[in-house]
């Protein structure tokens, strides 16, 4: 198996919000604020050759929504899902299966493209998988999540008919292990691989930045905050054990980490690029 780093481009979100009870002056020395109280954050997706398979979790905002939209999130940078998958030798029909980690609309925009007025699969061969309990959770959306879960970015992959719904419990994608957890929003699918000699997790929004280690850095964004912090904690135990690293989706710097102990309990340790491993 191969794993590569696929970045979509950098966009912007309250720090407030993404920090939650964590005081602005102890949050702004991890993620500078702008002016407006705005800090950066990647997009930043993972693709798993298996040589039978070309696996891509999560797909960024995408590009098909109005400059209106985007431009609430100040999106910049160079990177897009299709440049960087060109970048890396890949063009949209070599990939077999997308797993959306959960459907809120920079984790899954870039699923489905506008082409001729048309809304239509970005990757025409893939699978794409997501937790049923999740689909279900985002096609019927509560009040609080209700702007994240847009119609556009995921109804026409039922249309399609590329949309494979799992169950909690099961693992639809052979070599490819899925925690399930329910603190951000409900049932988020978080991967796992086993990779040169270790494992790699993909933390989505449940650890988004290294700067989200610590228990009580919690987003407020999450729908039930004390079980995002008790599965923090268990993940981050096991990962420890297993001298694994942790995948940042949001961290506008560093890919991974591991994990160590200290005196406030355990704490970042050895970051680094995907590629240097």
């Amino acid at each position: 198996m191969k794993l590569f780093t696929v970045d979509t481009g950098f966009f912007k979100l309250d720090g407030g919000a993404m920090f939650g009870v964590v005081p602005k002056s102890i949050w702004s020395k991890l993620n500078a604020p702008d002016e407006n109280n705005m800090c950066t954050w990647a997009m930043r997706c993972l693709l798993a050759d298996t040589g039978e398979r070309r696996i891509l979790i999560d797909t960024g905002i995408g590009s098909k929504q109005s400059d209106k939209f985007f431009g609430y999130y100040s999106l910049h940078g160079d990177a897009s899902l299709e440049g960087s998958l060109a970048k890396l030798g890949y063009a949209p029909e070599d990939i077999t299966d997308v797993l959306l980690t959960h459907l809120h609309f920079d984790h899954c925009g870039g699923a489905v493209k506008k082409k001729e007025d048309q809304l239509i699969p970005t990757f025409p061969n893939a699978k794409y998988h997501c937790n049923r309990a999740q689909w279900e959770w985002a096609v019927n959306p509560n009040p609080r999540e209700k702007a994240s879960f847009l119609s556009e970015n995921i109804l026409p992959l039922k249309e399609a008919g590329c949309l494979a719904l799992f169950e909690t419990g099961e693992e639809p994608i052979p070599g490819m292990g899925l925690i399930h957890v329910s603190g951000h929003t409900e049932s988020m699918t978080l991967p796992y691989f086993h990779y040169k000699g270790t494992q790699i997790y993909y933390m989505a929004d449940l650890i988004p930045s290294m700067a989200h280690v610590p228990i009580p850095y919690v987003m407020a964004y999450d729908v039930r905050p004390l079980q995002t912090m008790k599965e923090k904690a268990s993940i981050l135990q096991t990962v420890l054990e297993a001298k694994a690293y942790l995948f940042f989706e949001h961290d506008p710097l560093i890919e991974m980490c591991q994990l160590t102990r200290g005196e406030k309990g355990i704490m970042a340790h050895n970051s680094m690029k995907l590629a240097d491993l």
